[in-house]
């Protein structure tokens, strides 16, 4: 008599297992990105979304999704045991009670690669510039990650910036970090445009935060339409985004040059500007209930210019670098007191001040050489540069103390001779100072000109 196979225990215990491992095999095989940690929006004060709670953190991206399929990502600002509060990126967008609050990244990430090269992007990496969205492989941290300060390799080598009074007065060092401080309307964006074209450096990296919608078209237009597209990289938020976009932008350039960095490249970073950053964290932070300190900034902004600066610098694995320039706004001129201004002159190795007086004699660069600084210069450049510098700087403030007295024809020549060669050679001087804005000067011809112009021996 047959035996039934169902009866079997040995059979049966096969075809459980069978069953087992096939369905295993189909799970795996299965995609599962469709699966979502979704919340549900509570409250909402017309800038910060209240939702239940999301497995995030502080920094976490997630989107808010309407009835009607509509949507607008947000970042995580503050969490508690039962709720998440949730900033949008665009203020603009109607959010209701009810709405789905859906996670969308724990740990933001960049999409990084050579194929942001001569592209614009926005603070959330889309592009601007009307072409398909960069098919990056490579992700790194929206954070970044910090070096350690014994690790990193010594600054030794000049960076040319293709700016006569910059190579040769206040010279900077690949991997230097530096300001240019200024008030408004001095030929800020001038300069970084020239900075940008005329740079020996491998990669740039520009960081447009919280400008004119018109200035980010007409200063993107004339870098990428330079011979050095293909080594520029744009990100571009303008004045009218929401400031966490605006804090996003900034760090999405600095992570694109940490990029390019850890591939050994020497990175230059403009980033205009960073005192805009710092009224954005100043905007969220007040919204967060953070109590203003200094002229109105809470804490958190002091927080923030520190982490932004350091991840820049030189690498503690290769030969990369990433040089960093940001533009700092003095409110009315004033470069002695302004909170952003004096915490960024501590962080940085120098600062560039543009003079509003030599802008307005007609004088650009309006560089005032003997109010900027290159803490690194003395490191990387001869001591003849030096010297030449040093002579340059003591006949400008020579004839700019006795300038009245010169004009009014008081002054005697033979009673100080450093005046009497200042006003000897004033009108050269004024000349070296100048430089048009196609006109490029490289380290060597700067420094040669120099050196010309003071009489050092060559």
């Amino acid at each position: 008599m047959m035996q039934n196979n169902t009866e079997n225990p040995t059979i049966e215990k096969l075809s459980q297992d069978s069953f087992i491992t096939s369905a295993l095999a189909n799970v795996s095989k299965r995609d599962f990105t469709y699966c979502r940690h979704v919340g549900s929006v509570i409250a909402f004060d017309g800038y910060i979304v209240k939702v239940s709670s999301l497995p995030c953190i502080v920094g976490s991206l997630c989107s808010i999704e309407n009835d009607d399929g509509d949507s607008v990502t947000g970042e995580v600002v503050r969490i508690d045991e039962a709720n998440v509060d949730i900033v949008p990126h665009d203020n603009s967008f109607a959010i209701a009670i009810g709405d789905k609050a859906i996670l969308l990244e724990v740990s933001q990430q960049v999409a990084v690669g050579s194929e942001l090269l001569g592209r614009v992007i926005d603070g959330l990496g889309h592009p601007l510039d009307q072409l398909e969205a960069p098919a990056c492989d490579a992700k790194l941290s929206l954070n970044g990650t910090a070096i350690n300060p014994f690790k990193r390799n010594p600054i030794h080598e000049v960076l040319d910036v293709g700016i006569r009074n910059i190579n040769a007065n206040l010279t900077i060092g690949r991997g230097q970090r530096i300001g240019i401080v200024a008030g408004s309307g001095v030929g800020k964006s001038v300069l970084l445009s020239m900075i940008s074209k005329s740079t020996n450096a491998d990669i740039v990296v520009i960081a447009l935060i919280g400008e004119r919608g018109r200035e980010l078209a007409s200063f993107t237009s004339k870098v990428l339409g330079s011979h050095s597209r293909d080594k520029v990289v744009v990100v571009a938020v303008p004045a009218d985004r929401s400031p966490l976009l605006r804090i996003q932008g900034a760090k999405r350039a600095t992570a694109i040059a940490e990029h390019f960095r850890d591939q050994g490249k020497n990175v230059l970073l403009i980033m205009d500007s960073l005192t805009r950053v710092a009224h954005a964290q100043r905007e969220v932070g007040l919204a967060l209930g953070e109590q203003p300190t200094s002229r109105g900034y809470p804490p958190s902004v002091i927080s923030l210019l520190p982490n932004l600066i350091e991840r820049t610098g030189a690498s503690a694995e290769n030969e990369g670098t990433i040089t960093a320039i940001y533009t700092i706004l003095a409110d009315g001129d004033d470069v002695t007191s302004d909170p952003v201004v004096d915490t960024a002159r501590a962080i940085l190795d120098g600062h560039i001040v543009l003079s509003r007086e030599l802008a307005q004699q007609g004088i650009y660069p309006a560089i005032d050489i003997n109010q900027s600084i290159s803490r690194l210069m003395t490191d990387i450049v001869d001591p003849d540069l030096i010297k030449s510098s040093q002579i340059l700087r003591k006949y400008i403030s020579k004839y700019n103390e006795n300038r009245d007295l010169i004009l009014m024809g008081g002054y005697v020549q033979g009673q100080d001779t450093d005046l009497d060669q200042a006003m000897q050679i004033w009108p050269s001087i004024m000349e070296f100072l100048q430089q048009e804005d196609e006109e490029e000067c490289d380290f060597p011809k700067s420094v040669e000109q120099l050196k010309k112009l003071v009489g050092v021996a060559q």
